[in-house]
């Protein structure tokens, strides 16, 4: 019974997070360049995986995510937002529970060290992922030869410095607010060693 008790509180959690990625894309104020947004939703996707670890937390990203595609008029890279967030949690949650063990007891340096790490692996990795798989979309899934030259130009360019831009700010955003609710949350028992 505890353990179904548990998994349904992880659930609700993973459910929680995929609000705040949505609210991350959709309240806040997105600039569109290149192609690509400059938004936080991101980084409840970093978030959501130092708290559930990468599986939870990329489905809760992934979803989270899809859902602000689909609502907001972008329906048809609703897919390719899912596979991205789930990537970024993933490797997120690999480096920060796997590697780092982050939610065992550490100091405030190693957490802020292992946080940041694992925020640029993810991100870092998308930068590249994410062009490249609209390239792959569009030229082997779903060809579309304009989309896909821009999918290889912001491949190329990465993105004109807007994914950089995005998962530097993502990144920080991310670390800052692990760094600040991980005291509270550890106390209420929300993270334990568990999460992976």
């Amino acid at each position: 019974m505890k353990e179904k008790n548990g998994q349904l509180m992880k659930i609700a959690q993973a459910g929680l997070m995929a609000a705040l990625c949505y609210i991350g894309y959709a309240v806040f104020p997105a600039i569109s360049a290149s192609g690509t947004k400059i938004h936080i939703g991101n980084a409840f996707v970093v978030l959501s995986a130092y708290l559930l670890g990468g599986v939870y937390g990329g489905l809760s990203g992934a979803v989270g995510l899809s859902i602000a595609d689909i609502v907001g008029g972008y329906a048809a890279s609703a897919p390719r937002t899912f596979i991205t967030k789930l990537v970024i949690g993933l490797i997120v949650g690999f480096v920060a529970h796997r590697i780092a063990k982050l939610s065992d007891e550490h100091d405030h340096v190693y957490v802020i060290r292992w946080s940041a790490i694992a925020a640029v692996c993810g991100l870092g990795f998308n930068c590249f992922f994410e062009p490249a798989l609209k390239y792959v979309w569009y030229t082997l899934l779903f060809p579309n030869a304009d989309k896909a030259a821009s999918a290889i130009k912001a491949l190329i360019a990465i993105t004109t410095y807007t994914t950089i831009i995005n998962a530097v700010i993502n990144s920080v955003i991310a670390v800052v607010l692990y760094a600040a609710l991980r005291p509270a949350l550890k106390k209420a028992g929300f993270i334990t060693a568990e999460r992976a």
